[in-house]
């Protein structure tokens, strides 16, 4: 299988606007595939890890240049991450607008799976954000500690109601669109997203909650929120795809803390 092929296969059933930021970053399309490397992020020791496993396909979520379309001046980074990806020999594709526009959005369902929670997941008016509805009650504390074990974020911060029981969580995965309106719903107690503006989202949450009403925000980092949906989709192109090796690749959360 090429790698054109390969990318062909995993949009299908996805969505993109006319100018969609799914295509090819790097590399030849037509290259062969025996080794196909997922990830969430193309950081410089990602590429260096797919290449020494000898990667002829990388797949990533997010920019490797630094903006949404990747259209930036040949600043020296990225003319020396450029070139170090030529050096690679390797394909890179983006796999992002497909894979949020579909009918079952693969980066939420990553994260419940990985997370283990039991429940049904809806759709809200709000760009590529949701709502969970679980099965059994869970409180924030109990929620961001699940969070740091089973997805392994360092640091998940609350704000807002730590020891209330909750069902109704909305998942603002990423930087999506309507955050502050379903925080500020009467239908939601809990929302998890991967980075907010704290003068508006988490000063909310905590007056809501010193106030009397059962409202959180989770903060899980831009990375955590999202990365699970990229190693649910490395499991299921191994699941599928026998004639070439697949394999997820962590590109490690971005902040690093002084107690490391």
């Amino acid at each position: 299988m090429k790698a054109y092929e390969l990318f062909n296969e995993i949009i299908k059933g996805g969505k993109a606007d006319t100018k969609t930021c799914d295509t090819l970053k790097a590399g030849d399309p037509n290259k062969e595939l025996k080794k196909v490397a997922v990830t969430m992020f193309a950081t410089v020791d990602t590429i260096k890890k797919a290449q020494k496993w000898g990667a002829d396909m990388l797949i990533v979520h997010e920019p490797t240049y630094y903006d949404h379309f990747e259209e930036i001046d040949e600043l020296p980074v990225v003319a020396m991450k450029r070139k170090l990806i030529e050096e690679s020999g390797m394909t890179i594709y983006r796999y992002h607008d497909y894979m949020h526009h579909r009918d079952v959005d693969q980066i939420p369902e990553g994260e419940i799976y990985y997370l283990g929670l039991k429940g049904r997941t809806e759709k809200t008016p709000y760009s590529a954000s949701y709502m969970f509805y679980c099965d059994e009650p869970i409180t924030a504390y109990e929620l961001a500690t699940k969070m740091e074990s089973e997805l392994g974020i360092k640091r998940v911060r609350i704000a807002g109601a730590r020891d209330k029981k909750s069902t109704k969580i909305a998942l603002c995965f990423g930087t999506p669109g309507g955050v502050f309106e379903l925080l500020s719903s009467e239908d939601v107690e809990i929302v998890l997203t991967g980075e907010a503006c704290e003068w508006k989202l988490a000063e909310y949450a905590r007056d809501a909650d010193a106030l009397g009403i059962n409202k959180t925000l989770i903060v899980m980092g831009h990375i955590g929120s999202e990365r699970d949906g990229m190693r649910l989709l490395a499991k299921r192109l191994s699941e599928k795809y026998t004639e070439f090796e697949t394999r997820y690749i962590e590109c490690t959360e971005v902040y690093t803390y002084t107690d490391e």
